[in-house]
């Protein structure tokens, strides 16, 4: 039986023998994608370095990479998926390519050195080509050059074998997934990845493309390898366990709620187990449960999980804290967040049925502003309607939902990045820097992005703060910020190590972790050389604030989004 934690191990040692650099897993709340939610693959921190920018750690990185999926929600409890997983990953930033990346993984994969699989129990699927990208010619040869006999290896077109961009526009490009048996043996010699017996483990993404609108792809500059190698699924698999929900990191979780749950309710052991692991994760990367973006998942995910939370956090603790020291620091704290949810859910409940008690029409639109106004599920609005003999159309409330979302959508409705690397969008990343450095010098030094998104007409940046600031401390805000926005600032990159970083007083996004190597964005005057921002970033941003920021900078609104939790508004006035 081999571990997660030797798994880790042998995985990072194979690939440190092989030039990669070592880096650490970054935070759930994503940086560089305003499309998503969350951190879903090992690539979405990388997404500067995939585009161009020289990573501060070199052109060959791998990591472990804690990541959360929330698409896959209603197959929670089956064998093979989880909403958190990590994700073991290795990169080239235009250096080595199809081959070597293959070989590499077949090695690991086979070798002495790696995990030592039966080559019988592996097949591969690659990209079949289209009108757009021919075929994968490469990947093919480079697997049947190593052992792997054609009839296993399958050609699939963009659905199955195209990866990227998780948003709407980005790096993406042809894979080549890996699969392993795990049915009786032997193996059928043809692979069809439509048998579940067929589990797939691991993922080589060949990122020679960007995508820059919905239907247009172009050649990036240069190619970029981005594999993932899922580790609970890898785990499961030369383990010849039945699920994932065996592996050592879960399996804690799962008993643990076996001594409070009867027999007969494995499916719902295994989705409670699930969400209250993922949002233990999400709430130690700073997400509060809220009514939007990711703080409606982690309510989403602890509602329907509430009774046996207490358990399931110990079991959960004992198990990845030594790995992940920030789901550790504060166990008190996640019990907390979690009681304070239930009370909170409690007065929604309170509320929702008072509203439901007064509403004589059912229908989506009463079901999404319950929703919006509340907090109040719909899957409980349609059973409390239900009960009481009303039947709500879910296409109704879909299309509700999706009409709020489209007018919602210019301005951005989700925390964590930018939109694009544009001329506006480079100004208001680099004011976010001294929208920060004001609010520590007028709220504390307590204030540190927990979130922010970027258009090209304005940004929005969370952080922590009790209570709602005075006019007069909004008003000192703009004021400094305009004042910095009049002087010689300059911005300038350096790397460095972490530690020095941290001796010059350099501050990053609560819940990041860094690598050995970092980049750091000054902000400065030129004239007299007082440093007013230095902060952890990957870019990209203007060189001189005064000639290239032009406008007055005005705070549009300030309002509480969660528990502790401020959001700003804010944009240049011509």
């Amino acid at each position: 039986m081999i571990t997660s934690s030797e798994l880790r191990h042998r995985y990072l040692s194979f690939f440190i023998n092989r030039g990669h650099v070592a880096i650490p897993s970054a935070s759930l709340v994503p940086t560089n994608d305003p499309s998503v939610l969350f951190t879903t693959a090992g690539m979405h921190p990388l997404v500067p370095y995939l585009l161009g920018a020289p990573h501060p750690s070199g052109v060959r990185l791998a990591n472990v990479q804690k990541c959360v999926r929330t698409g896959d929600i209603d197959e929670i409890g089956d064998d093979t998926h989880l909403t958190f997983f990590e994700m073991l990953g290795n990169w080239s930033l235009g250096d080595y390519g199809r081959d070597e990346a293959i070989r590499w993984s077949f090695d690991f994969l086979t070798a002495r050195d790696g995990l030592e699989l039966p080559i019988d129990r592996i097949g591969v699927t690659c990209f079949a080509g289209d009108d757009e990208v021919a075929r994968d010619h490469e990947s093919i040869q480079t697997w049947q050059a190593l052992g792997v006999p054609r009839e296993r290896i399958q050609l699939l077109g963009r659905d199955d074998n195209w990866w990227g961009p998780a948003g709407e526009t980005g790096p993406c490009g042809p894979d080549t997934e890996i699969f392993y048996w795990l049915g009786e043996l032997p193996p059928p010699v043809v692979l069809d990845v439509r048998d579940r017996r067929w589990v797939e483990i691991w993922n080589n993404v060949f990122m020679g493309y960007t995508k820059t609108s919905i239907a247009t792809i172009e050649p990036l500059d240069r190619m970029n390898v981005d594999t993932g190698m899922g580790l609970e699924r890898t785990v499961m698999a030369i383990n010849g366990l039945a699920s994932v929900y065996e592996v050592d990191t879960v399996a804690p979780l799962v008993r643990a709620l076996r001594e409070h749950i009867p027999d007969g309710h494995e499916r719902e052991i295994r989705i409670i187990a699930d969400h209250v692991r993922t949002a233990c994760f999400v709430i130690s990367d700073g997400v509060a449960p809220s009514n939007k973006d990711r703080g409606y998942i982690v309510r989403r995910l602890l509602r329907r999980s509430l009774e046996w939370y207490r358990s399931v956090i110990t079991a959960l603790v004992d198990s990845l804290g030594d790995v992940y020291p920030e789901l550790g620091r504060d166990p008190a704290s996640l019990v907390r967040t979690i009681e304070d949810e239930i009370r909170r859910f409690d007065r929604t409940l309170e509320q929702g049925l008072k509203r439901l008690g007064r509403t004589k029409h059912l229908d989506g639109k009463t079901a999404f502003d319950l929703l919006q106004t509340y907090g109040f599920p719909f899957e409980l609005t349609l059973e409390i309607a239900e009960a009481s003999g009303h039947h709500i159309d879910r296409d109704s409330f879909t299309a509700e939902r999706d009409r709020h979302r489209e007018r919602s959508r210019g301005a951005g409705s989700f925390a964590g990045g930018l939109a694009d690397h544009s001329v506006e969008i480079v100004r208001y990343h680099t004011l976010t820097h001294l929208l920060q450095a004001a609010l520590r010098e007028v709220l504390g030094l307590h204030v540190i992005q927990r979130g922010s998104n970027i258009t090209r007409d304005r940004l929005r940046f969370d952080f922590p703060h009790d209570g709602a600031p005075s006019d007069a401390q909004v008003v000192r805000v703009e004021e400094l910020v305009n004042s910095w926005l009049a002087r010689p600032l300059v911005v300038d990159c350096s790397t460095m190590t972490e530690p020095e970083a941290r001796a010059l007083g350099a501050i990053g996004a609560f819940g990041e972790r860094y690598g050995e190597i970092v980049s750091i964005y000054t902000i400065a005057d030129s004239e007299t050389g007082e440093v007013v921002s230095r902060e952890f970033c990957a870019g990209p941003h203007v060189r001189s604030v005064r000639d290239d920021i032009v406008g007055r900078f005005r705070i549009v609104r300030e309002q509480g989004i969660a528990a502790g939790i401020r959001r700003i508004k804010a944009a240049l006035d011509p």
